[in-house]
């Protein structure tokens, strides 16, 4: 069985990405790591370490120590708050990732799990149906950080025969944790107040469509892609990803439907430039021919579902 390695274990993906793993792999061959303290069935249901990805020492020692196969790394400065903190959001996204490569390179590790993002495009690519091939012409830092992430990860790959794996995620959405500074986190925390204040006001124009994902079908979908056979994944730079669209005020309606009373109001701000920047739906057919991706859930069945946990949680 392998050992598996996850950094960034706190983040909205790594908390619900570590469980599904540990069931996969069992809980003692599946390391938790952050730099900051994780969710108490992240800490507690298998190993934990605390580690910063810029640190090279002790991140070798920890895969040393565990014998680490496979690493999944999720720590990322995201797009909203890399836009505040340029240099940081460099060094913490691209110098993390060079840090696993190389430790790939050396043979220390088999097989990398590295996510890309919608942000990757830009201003001059198509917004409807944006092929897997297309214009990438980002003008933010995360969406710069993600291109030349992806052009790394395929160089290493044709010249060192590493075995790294990346999908471009669409805004994902999760009832698990809270929002972590993304541009479509809105369609996180407007779950939230829906059901505590019964209001939100929300940083997007009402109409501003972006491609979204639930987050079952990411995890489903970062599992399928590491598990598929080698010779299936014929893009190591990443694969598009999707599942479907919408705008905060389609998602309003729906959420209508299980809170009737509930108000929304539009205070647009920084982030609108950036939704503005990316694709309003994504052509995802290249996953699907290579490594069978399909999704699961759409618009009504994601809201259905976000309610039922939420506000169970809730009452418990």
């Amino acid at each position: 069985m392998s050992k598996v390695l996850v950094i960034g274990a706190s983040g909205q993906i790594g908390t619900e990405l570590v469980e599904k793993l540990r069931e996969f792999h069992g809980a003692n061959n599946v390391v938790a790591a952050d730099i900051k303290t994780a969710a108490y069935e992240v800490v507690n249901g298998g190993p934990f370490e605390q580690l910063d990805v810029l640190d090279t020492q002790k991140l070798y020692s920890i895969i040393h120590k565990y014998h680490i196969d496979e690493v999944y790394l999720l720590a990322a400065m995201l797009s909203a708050k890399s836009e505040e903190k340029l240099l940081s959001a460099w060094r913490l996204n691209m110098d993390g990732l060079m840090n696993i490569l190389e430790i790939a390179r050396g043979k220390y590790i088999s097989k990398v799990f590295w996510p890309s993002s919608i942000a990757v495009f830009g201003p001059t690519t198509p917004k409807e149906n944006t092929p897997q091939h297309a214009v990438t012409e980002p003008n933010t830092i995360y969406g710069i950080s993600k291109l030349a992430g992806e052009r790394w990860c395929e160089y290493y790959h044709q010249k060192f025969g590493v075995d790294v794996r990346s999908l471009r995620y669409p805004g994902l959405i999760g009832y698990r944790s809270e929002p972590g500074g993304g541009t479509t986190d809105y369609a996180v925390q407007i779950f939230h107040d829906a059901i505590h204040k019964g209001e939100f006001e929300c940083f997007l124009e009402p109409d501003t469509v972006l491609p979204m994902m639930y987050m079952p079908d990411a995890l489903r979908a970062t599992l399928d892609i590491m598990h598929a056979p080698a010779e299936k994944i014929k893009l190591r730079s990443s694969y598009n990803l999707s599942a479907f669209s919408f705008s905060p005020a389609q998602l309003a309606r729906e959420i209508k439907q299980h809170v009737p009373e509930f108000k929304i109001t539009y205070n647009p701000d920084h982030r609108q430039k950036i939704a503005e920047s990316w694709p309003s739906s994504i052509d995802s057919s290249v996953a699907s021919q290579d490594w069978g991706w399909q999704p699961q859930y759409d618009l009504k069945a994601m809201t259905g579902d976000m309610f039922a946990h939420l506000k169970v949680g809730q009452e418990g």
